[in-house]
């Protein structure tokens, strides 16, 4: 049985009507497909009584399928307006959805919208890693985020050790949620198709989560050991404390950082906090 009063139309008439061409400043590529849809929001899980959250909806399509889950509500945040205008005009076939104008970059989504919370959102390609870290920075308030991104991003997010694709991205997710890569999307299924190829990853924050200082510890971290992975972490975290630090670590000075583990990067960082007389917690 539908959720909607009546039969929303097709969403390559919604373009039309609305005038939504993509806009290559704003990263947008819409997806149409209805049975594509559909996987996407059943790769977020089950959403039962949960008020889901949407970014950057476009004509509404993967809004609809959110709908059609057992989501107690669905708020979809659009920063352009011939978008909000398309969307707000399915909100008024369903009560059950929400729609507002504004930057996701600058929403204060917890504030905006009640728990439990999940967001599920094919995100634009230009703020995509942008606002992947800023919700790991709060990753506590959601109970899950399934996001679609480049093919190469997503790869960079779920990366193991010892891989090229493994840097700064891959360690602070993983140490924040479980990630997984739930579905490969070929740029063939967009409307405009990109250059590339997407991925759908989705991230489940985990029950214990580091504090804000361990937080930006780890970001200091991180960005020191692979800002120059070519080196050995004696020499990228020199700035840090180099052999002295690793050697409180137990981690061999000639070591690279592609090479460390996300459990040694949170000990590198718990003894950097320690040298630095921060607050563990």
């Amino acid at each position: 049985m539908s959720v909607f009063t009546s039969a929303p139309p097709p969403l390559r008439d919604v373009i039309t009507s609305f005038n939504l061409r993509a806009d290559k400043s704003l990263g947008q590529h819409f997806l149409l497909e209805p049975g594509l849809l559909g996987r996407i929001a059943a790769a977020a899980g089950d959403l039962t009584g949960l008020n889901v959250v949407e970014v950057g909806p476009g004509p509404g399509g993967l809004t609809r399928a959110l709908l059609e889950t057992g989501a107690a509500h669905v708020t979809a945040i659009e920063y352009d307006p011939r978008a909000v205008a398309a969307v707000t005009a399915l909100a008024g076939l369903s009560a059950r959805l929400t729609v507002l104008q504004g930057d996701a970059m600058q929403a204060d989504i917890p504030a905006l919208v009640p728990g439990p919370r999940a967001i599920v959102a094919n995100l634009p390609y230009n703020i995509g890693t942008p606002l992947l870290v800023r919700w790991l920075h709060e990753a506590s308030a959601y109970v899950s985020l399934t996001l679609m991104f480049q093919q190469e991003v997503a790869e960079r997010i779920a990366a193991a050790p010892d891989t090229s694709a493994y840097g700064r991205i891959s360690v602070l997710s993983q140490w924040l949620c479980e990630v997984s890569l739930q579905m490969h999307i070929p740029a063939s299924a967009f409307a405009p198709p990109p250059k590339v190829d997407s991925a759908l990853v989705r991230l489940v924050p985990r029950a214990v989560q580091p504090s804000g200082v361990e937080i930006r510890a780890m970001e200091r971290l991180t960005a020191a050991a692979f800002g120059q992975r070519r080196k050995m972490l004696r020499g990228s975290l020199k700035g840090l404390g180099g052999e002295a630090l690793l050697a409180l670590a137990g981690i061999e000075p000639t070591r690279r950082a592609e090479t460390l583990s996300v459990a040694e990067f949170e000990t590198l960082m718990r003894v950097v906090l320690q040298r630095e007389g921060g607050a563990a917690r």
